[in-house]
């Protein structure tokens, strides 16, 4: 076994047949809870590619953590072709791990998956160096990523985390956060997870699949500068016609003055608001719209 294998040794490598086929079934039985679609076990283990690539991983991993080099990557070689899933042999995989419809998904050699996890077709765990060494991303248990979203680099995502879909994420996910964007930033944490009704999957089933409970964080942001122009549109609108009417008291003042030509000497009293009526409504047109 090489320096690598014992630095990442898990330990279900030292499982025996028995526990390897516990776990078959548990990625098994995962699936009714993740997959509306599913019905029949025969049917998951005869058409599920996902559930067929786990399988050849467990075996091929189960042969590199006892260096097996060849048939590992044979064997992985094969499952690729068959499923469109390339899983490395050498990436470690926890319990009840779920890669639904399969298409696309990349997991590197260096990969560390928890239990209860959950990827979508398109998603790449893949490394930023050519150096040998821990080089791909570990998923805590319980993370569920999107459709497409690319995971890159020796970078952690804490337990229960989401990504969302075609996010690029290339940072440390702190545990119970939704990510979302390129590259990925935080915009949902645990408590405001909760605030927005966020954890009820996650209740249910042990991990969260709410993919329309994802935040929209440029549309936030619009909103926000919206409101903070109507803001400021008013207070110029207030200090424009305060001036206005501060001239208009000038001129009254002078007007009742002995001298009849001093409002027009000083120029006091030409002064008309030009700042029209600011539109109050517009943030909330814009919101609407925007939903």
């Amino acid at each position: 076994m090489s320096a690598l294998d014992v630095e990442h040794a898990k330990p279900e490598d030292s499982t025996n047949g028995t526990a390897l086929l516990s776990m078959l079934r548990e990625d098994i039985n995962c699936t009714f809870e993740r997959d509306p679609a599913a019905r029949t076990r025969f049917e998951l283990v005869t058409t599920y590619p996902g559930i067929q690539a786990v399988a050849v991983h467990r075996v091929s991993h189960k042969l590199w953590s006892r260096g097996w080099r060849y048939l590992p990557r044979l064997l992985s070689f094969f499952a690729r072709v068959f499923t469109n899933v390339d899983i490395h042999p050498g990436a470690q995989i926890g319990r009840r791990f779920f890669i639904d419809h399969g298409a696309g998904v990349v997991i590197g050699e260096t990969a560390i998956v928890g239990d209860d996890v959950t990827l979508y077709h398109g998603v790449t765990l893949g490394g930023t160096s050519w150096n040998k060494g821990r080089r791909h991303p570990e998923l805590k248990n319980g993370v569920m990523v999107g459709a497409g979203a690319k995971i890159l680099g020796a970078i952690e995502v804490g337990d229960n985390a989401r990504v969302g879909a075609n996010s690029v994420v290339v940072q440390d996910v702190p545990p119970q956060s939704t990510v979302v964007g390129i590259p990925g930033k935080v915009v949902c944490n645990s408590e405001k997870m909760k605030a927005r009704g966020c954890t009820s999957s996650a209740e249910k089933h042990g991990i969260n699949l709410d993919h329309h409970l994802i935040p929209d964080p440029v549309g936030k942001a619009l909103e926000r500068l919206l409101s903070r122009i109507d803001y400021l549109e008013q207070k110029l609108y207030d200090s424009d016609h305060a001036l206005a009417e501060h001239m208009r008291e000038e001129r009254t003042s002078l007007e009742e003055d002995s001298n009849p030509n001093s409002a027009s000497e000083c120029g006091c009293g030409s002064y008309t608001p030009l700042y029209r009526t600011p539109n109050r409504s517009r943030a909330k047109t814009a919101k609407t719209d925007h939903n």
